[in-house]
């Protein structure tokens, strides 16, 4: 295949704009709109363009560049301040419905918006519903500033509750997008249903005019589950708050949709948002997914949807009205989780020490170490236990303290660690950002398990700070009844023979190329492999960790 020189687009990403440009004109074409298009979008948006909609994606789009200094660095911006950690720490909760993981959380995210929040744009209006009224004449009606103050405004303004009202820390736009998805939802269901599609054709054209050709091959990699890390209540939240917002609009204007519509729209769009998605930690790295209850969840939010959408003001029982019951059938559920996010995030690092028993590398305020089997103080900061489940957590990997910006957090996990051997976690704040650098080192015996250690280096130190060992690794075979040992020793390997418990010669691994002899028994370091020679049987006894 012949390459275009760097400095001019790929014959691809030339292609793909001129592709839907003319199958745009296509069907228009063949549809024959003469203007109608054009007249019903101006009809509710000014210029007929969703003004709302691009201020937001431009916002969002700018706290990735700038105060989580993507455009550096923009595969690894700053996450850690900028989560929603606590109420005592508003810097996280403000800026947390705005920030990102990564390029990848961003785009998915930002063409979800893209998809979405045009039609709860539309829905919204930038012009006054009621006939004969001057859109001029008020602040709240007029276009300009229904346009480029009002819908952004609310849409700030969701954004900080998803993140003041989430159960725990959460970072990302997801609540918001789910928002848009709720306020579109209760007036075109249906339309909703075709928006949320196409998120995902967006976000293939995106990555087409990024990379219109890759290359890939096997390999292996590390992973959890695609399901852990979303925050479900985050994206329920969200949800719920939009629909109410949409209902109260619909309240206002005296519309309705029809109940089959929007209850067979909540259930398809839930469904396909993974909204299912329930759940929860069951060990340091496994986790429990309840995609029955998930299931049940969903369904039962579209019923109450439903019901509260397509209400009217005929009384139910005695002066209480149907949308009276409607508005409470959301508000309902909207207070389990308010009631349920106020004492989690009211919740405090305060003097939690740093885990573990080894030194930490320290970077303004904040504490990067490693250890094993700790409990992590964010999920068990309320002990609560049900169902068989509990909040008592415990975690193995990098951990960054902050106590001045509450955070405790498992940065890295020991899974991780053990399949890369080397990573780097990125601290900061508004306006820096520092990298710590770990790397794990390790023997593996033979049939024993795996005996390593742990360094860290801050971002002004040349040397490494040795903060972890693990436990000995005991080789599977005997040789002449004695047991082969890997033991971490201050940052260097021992090799240990042993017989009936007790030590009867050691010393240190010896070098590539060089050998030991411990009580009879040579042992021969051939490159990554440790092999002992004792009366002409040679066998393997451990290897060197290798890393990907």
């Amino acid at each position: 295949m012949v390459q275009s020189p760097p400095w001019l687009p790929a014959p691809e990403q030339v292609a793909i704009p001129l592709a839907l440009l003319v199958s745009l004109a296509l069907v228009r074409r063949l549809d024959g709109p003469d203007g109608r298009w054009g007249r019903r979008l101006r009809s509710r948006f000014l210029l007929g363009v969703p003004w709302g909609t691009l201020v937001s994606v431009l916002g969002v789009l700018a706290v990735y560049l700038f105060v989580q200094q993507g455009w550096g660095n923009w595969r690894n911006p700053v996450t850690l301040p900028f989560s929603s950690w606590s109420y005592l720490y508003p810097v996280g909760w403000l800026l947390s419905p705005f920030s990102h993981t990564g390029p990848g959380h961003l785009v998915g995210n930002l063409t979800t918006t893209l998809a979405v929040a045009p039609l709860a744009e539309y829905f919204f209006g930038h012009f006054p519903s009621e006939r004969g009224e001057n859109p001029l004449f008020s602040r709240t009606s007029n276009p300009w500033v229904r346009a480029f103050v009002v819908f952004p405004a609310g849409v700030a303004l969701v954004g900080v509750a998803t993140s003041v009202f989430a159960w725990g820390p959460i970072i990302g736009f997801s609540g918001v997008a789910f928002a848009f998805v709720g306020f579109a939802l209760v007036r075109y269901p249906l339309m909703t249903v075709v928006a949320v599609s196409a998120q995902g054709a967006i976000r293939t054209v995106y990555h087409a005019m990024r990379d219109p050709v890759i290359q890939g091959q096997a390999s292996r990699n590390f992973g959890n589950p695609w399901w852990f890390g979303i925050a479900v209540q985050g994206h329920a939240l969200g949800l719920v708050l939009g629909v109410l917002l949409g209902v109260v609009v619909l309240y206002r204007r005296r519309e309705r949709v029809g109940a089959l519509r929007l209850w067979t729209g909540a259930v398809v769009v839930g469904m396909s948002m993974t909204l299912w998605a329930l759940w929860w930690y069951r060990g340091e790295s496994t986790y429990v997914l309840y995609r029955g209850l998930g299931v049940l969840f969903v369904v039962t939010l579209a019923g109450l949807t439903t019901v509260a959408a397509t209400a009217d003001r005929r009384p139910l029982f005695g002066d209480v009205s149907r949308q009276q019951v409607g508005l409470l059938a959301l508000l309902l559920p909207l207070a389990i989780m308010v009631g349920v996010a106020i004492p989690v995030n009211l919740t405090t690092v305060g003097d939690a020490s740093v885990p573990g028993g080894g030194p930490a590398i320290e970077v303004q305020g904040y504490n990067v170490t490693y250890a094993e089997s700790v409990q992590n103080q964010k999920v068990s900061a309320i002990d609560v236990s049900m169902f068989g489940e509990t909040t008592d957590v415990t975690t193995s990997g990098v951990i960054v303290v902050n106590e001045d910006r509450e955070i405790w957090t498992q940065a890295v996990s020991k899974g991780r660690l053990a399949f890369r051997g080397r990573t780097s976690v990125r601290v900061g704040g508004v306006g820096w950002a520092a990298d710590v650098q770990v790397k794990r080192e390790g023997w593996s015996a033979l049939g024993g398990g795996t005996a390593y250690q742990v360094w860290l280096r801050g971002p002004d130190d040349d040397e490494w700070t040795h903060t972890f060992a693990s436990e000995p690794a005991v080789a599977g075979p005997t040789l002449a009844n004695r047991s082969v040992a890997i033991v971490p020793n201050e940052g260097e390997f021992d090799l240990h023979l042993t017989r009936n418990n007790s030590t009867v010669a050691d010393a240190p691994i010896p070098p590539k190329g060089e050998s030991v002899t411990l009580d009879g028994i040579r042992f021969e370091r051939n490159g990554r492999k440790l092999v002992a020679v004792y009366d002409g049987t040679r066998i393997q006894v451990a290897a060197r960790e290798a890393y990907n």
